[in-house]
């Protein structure tokens, strides 16, 4: 193996000992027990015999595994279920129902699954149990958009929000309120059935509302707070009439606002965060320290532009390397987060490959100080954007010499995607069925 070949294996270890601590399966097991007839749900427990159903559905990358480990938990008790997933990411499962639809961008199949959820919701009484399992991705998977608003509309305002950069909370703010399903209104046509939501998060600071834009979770954003968004970004010019008119119609107290706290709705329902991005931190720091390394968590909130991010972290490297860092190499410096791009140009790729070539323009920009580098960027779920790629890696010689120019380029043009695939430093994992937002590694080797 070339001193690159052993790199490359080294940050895969890492990529799967991140992966492998946000699995759906371990984490539902460590905070969900069953004993006879009682379901204990973290701190909660459920007497069975209480109730005369126990449903399951769910929404979200992760909802298919999610309910394949609950219907084991469950056993006999369980009566059905329904969850929708994004297409590859479904199972053959023995009393759930699995629907797929598309993500990030919604579609048909995702109206279908999010009317058929709802109308399953709509039927829960009050002697029924629901577990609703939520994951990232469940805002496009499952629009329900308002009667005003057609899913050729939500389309376009989603993929307008997806290139200006906005921030996902910002993004799903707006989702929410063109919605029937988010913004705590599930918990609403739920309502009086018992529900126990569980949910692995894919958002910086696990906040509940933001988190597949919160269905069954109070919402602290308004439809003030949606046009300001609309403002920030100079959007209102751009998006559909639809939509732009929606908001003003909130705004003016003609629409009703989504759920808040203190709504009744919210009596019977207890949410509960069972992984989230800090733990896939952890695991790649188990795997960075048993592979030699030291590793040193830098930022567990890592959000801007990914192009800035990931010069930042390089940069921080190149201090390491030189000894300028509290610990001496060999280090393994981890971030966890999600960064967003500024699509200004017509290539390929996402926020985690455009991660990924910016290290490495940064690292061949550090010269010397850059040879004993070597990073990753991961987005948990296997996805990175509309691609088939989980991320990137970048090494010394990914963007050096007559390479340099042309990795420019492609940075400029938003092409990460066929920049590394012919560098050989594309990132795939297949689906994961889980997603807990991204994490990045950047190795640092002593001289």
């Amino acid at each position: 193996m070339t001193a690159y070949a052993e790199k490359k294996a080294r940050l895969l270890r890492i990529v799967d000992g991140a992966l492998q601590a946000v699995a759906p399966d371990p984490a539902l097991r460590a905070a969900v027990k069953r004993e006879g007839n009682v379901l204990a749900v973290d701190d909660r427990e459920y007497d069975l015999n209480d109730y005369d159903r126990v449903l399951l559905l769910g929404a979200g990358k992760a909802s298919a595994a999610m309910a394949a480990t609950m219907e084991d938990i469950l056993g006999d008790r369980l009566d059905s279920g329904l969850v929708a997933t994004k297409y590859g990411h479904g199972l053959a499962l023995a009393k759930t129902e699995v629907m797929e639809s598309g993500h990030p961008v919604p579609d048909e199949a995702g109206v279908r699954a999010g009317d058929a959820l709802l109308e399953r919701a709509a039927d829960a009484g009050e002697r029924d149990l629901v577990l609703f399992l939520l994951s990232g991705g469940a805002s496009a998977l499952v629009p329900s958009p308002l009667d005003a608003v057609s899913l050729a509309d939500k389309q376009e305002a989603t993929r307008r929000l997806l290139e200006c950069g906005a921030a996902i909370g910002e993004i799903n703010a707006i989702r929410k309120h063109l919605s029937r399903f988010k913004g705590g209104h599930l918990a609403e046509t739920l309502a009086p059935a018992t529900v126990a939501t569980l949910i692995i998060s894919d958002v910086v600071g696990d906040r509940l509302d933001v988190i597949g834009s919160g269905p069954t979770a109070p919402d602290d954003s308004t439809f003030l707070d949606c046009q300001a968004i609309l403002d920030r970004y100079r959007l209102c010019h751009r998006m559909p009439d639809s939509v732009v008119q929606a908001v003003a119609d909130g705004c003016a107290g003609r629409a009703p606002e989504t759920r808040k706290a203190g709504d009744p709705c919210f009596k019977r329902v207890r949410n509960t965060i069972v992984a989230g991005n800090a733990m896939a931190v952890d695991g790649a720091a188990v795997a960075a320290r048993r592979l030699g390394y030291t590793p040193v968590v830098v930022d567990l909130a890592m959000e801007g532009e990914a192009r800035d991010q990931a010069t930042r972290l390089i940069r921080l490297a190149g201090k390491y390397g030189l000894g300028g860092g509290e610990t001496q190499p060999p280090v393994c410096l981890l971030a966890g987060g999600e960064t967003t791009v500024t699509i200004k140009g017509n290539g390929k790729g996402g926020r985690n490959q455009e991660w990924a070539l910016a290290a490495a323009l940064e690292l061949t920009a550090l010269g010397p100080a850059g040879e004993r580098i070597s990073a990753m960027s991961l987005g948990t779920d296997g996805t990175d954007g509309p691609t088939d790629a989980a991320g990137g890696m970048a090494f010394p010689d990914t963007a050096c010499g007559e390479q340099t120019e042309a990795a420019g380029r492609a940075l400029a043009d938003n092409d990460a995607y066929h920049f590394l695939d012919s560098a050989g430093t594309l990132l795939k994992t297949g689906p994961t069925r889980t997603n807990v937002m991204d994490v990045a590694a950047v190795l640092v080797d002593p001289a």
